[in-house]
């Protein structure tokens, strides 16, 4: 199996109305879980972060590209981030098995279609590009729509990669690309004015003779009255988070100014957040391994299951303690059903002789069996960060950025479970539709695999449930989840 994170960046951080029908029409393909949505008003951009195999994922990132193109107008969009398409920027990031070329195959094959289909023109960067300097976002984007509407019809080598020497009139232009993990990473200054962050800014960023592989931005974020150092860090390994706090730091203090707090925008790696902690620890001898949890082997990276004994997972689902629970053990079952349903249809076809529809069969069966398994760990890393966000809400009960992170991670422990019924019912039907070629002595396995499925279809249904009476009581639209658990109990 090759798992991808792709993150697209869209103009739009104010309208939740937009922004939910933009992440609902990636949300809406089969197989691609929705890890995480951050909304910035003064930036005006919202960034989406998803997972999946290639192709499911390809179409969510294009359904997601489709509209915005609809509902964002560039012509009337203002916003402290730089940008020049309504669909700004996506970008593939190679995970496990994946590579970087297989990344920027997706890319090109996204770029193609996007242009074809939707009129609008694309940039590859990244590792992706096709032109050395366009590897540099920030040189793609120069000008931002604005300018890069004139430039591109003035200066041969603004030209797009695909697509004519012209924008589309309100959505842009579109920067698609392959990339290592990245972090996002922002620092609030103890001041309002915001030449001193873009200061600070010049002086972190690598291309300005800064730190290596960090992109920085001095912004006015007026929600908050302080000015902001905006860091994209693209390789953490190479400049870790508590350098880039620590020259932020001391180029601030030039001007009298401190650091009022810090902030992770999206997702971050664990091991990013833990070369701090050693650092400012000095744990210089310190082996990570000795983390309780992951002695445990509990935890939100979705390949921590694989990592377990049977056992262990289950002393885990036994113990006193909200996770694993219901949802994980669903997925569980529901991997085992689909694992026994393509063990049947290889015993059940000839021997090294499978059938090309047989062979389809076994390949769909397969992936839906990895989502599962990936969704094992993942409703557990949902139900956690339910706990995390209400907790935080309760200590600010007025704060109303605290209550979106805490609505968005209820909307999100429901999303997951019902991505694990989706896979389950879809696993049973394919199963089901092989009943005529199933060998009598295979009978038993066959049962079993429609009875395990059918279990992690009802138990992951039993979760969506719970998690929208949740919802309810926040005053959070429910109609979606409903519409779809009548859809997944309907037979067939």
């Amino acid at each position: 199996m090759k798992l991808y994170e792709c993150v697209p960046n869209f103009s739009e951080g104010r309208d939740k109305a937009i922004i939910d029908a933009i992440v609902q029409a990636a949300a809406s393909v089969r197989n691609v879980t929705v890890l995480d949505n951050e909304s910035n008003s003064d930036h005006n951009r919202s960034v989406l972060t998803l997972l999946g195999e290639g192709e499911p994922l390809k179409e969510a990132a294009f359904r997601a590209t489709k509209k915005a193109i609809e509902l964002i107008d560039l012509t009337k969009q203002k916003g402290e981030h730089p940008r020049m398409g309504a669909m700004d920027v996506i970008p593939f990031v190679p995970l496990g098995e994946a590579t970087m070329e297989d990344a920027s195959a997706l890319a090109y094959s996204l770029g193609e279609r996007i242009f074809k289909e939707l009129q609008v023109p694309v940039y590859f960067y990244g590792k992706a590009a096709k032109i050395a300097e366009r590897a540099d976002l920030a040189v793609v984007r120069k000008g931002e729509f604005e300018g890069l509407r004139e430039a591109v019809q003035k200066d041969p080598s603004r030209r797009p990669d695909v697509g004519e020497n012209k924008l589309h009139p309100t959505a842009g232009a579109i920067a698609v690309g392959s990339r290592p993990i990245l972090i996002a990473y922002n620092i609030y200054l103890s001041t309002p004015e915001v030449n001193i962050a873009k200061k600070v800014a010049k002086a972190i960023r690598g291309r300005d003779g800064g730190l290596a592989e960090v992109k920085a931005l001095g912004f006015d974020i007026k929600e908050r009255n302080r000015a902001q150092v905006s860091m994209n860090m693209t390789d953490y390994r190479r400049t870790p988070l508590h350098r880039a706090y620590e020259m932020v730091k001391s180029e601030a203090s030039r001007y009298g100014v401190g650091i009022e707090e810090s902030e992770v925008v999206g997702l971050a790696t664990e091991d990013a957040l833990l070369d701090a902690a050693e650092h400012y620890l000095q744990l210089n001898s310190f082996d990570r391994k000795n983390l309780l949890e992951r002695k445990l082997n509990v935890g939100s990276d979705p390949k921590l299951f694989r990592e377990k004994s049977a056992m262990s997972y289950l002393d885990a689902l036994a113990a006193r303690k909200p996770t694993p629970g219901g949802g994980s053990a669903s997925a569980l079952v529901g991997a085992m059903g689909v694992a026994l349903g393509e063990m049947v249809l290889r015993y059940s076809a000839p021997v090294d002789k499978l059938s090309a529809e047989v062979t389809t069969t076994i390949d769909a069966l397969s992936k839906a069996r990895n989502l599962l398994a990936v969704n094992i760990d993942m409703d557990v890393a949902a139900y956690d960060e339910v706990v995390s966000t209400k907790k935080a809400l309760k200590l600010a009960p007025q704060d109303e950025a605290a209550k979106k992170t805490y609505h968005k991670a209820l909307e999100h422990a429901a999303a997951v479970p019902l991505a694990i019924a989706e896979s389950a019912k879809y696993a049973k039907g394919v199963i089901e539709k092989s009943r005529s070629v199933v060998k009598p002595v295979m009978i038993s396995d066959y049962t079993a695999a429609i009875a395990f499925l059918e279990a992690a279809l009802k138990g992951a249904l039993a979760n969506v449930e719970i998690n929208i009476v949740s919802l309810k009581e926040e005053g959070i639209s429910t109609a979606k989840l409903e519409e779809a658990l009548v859809r997944l109990r309907t037979v067939p």
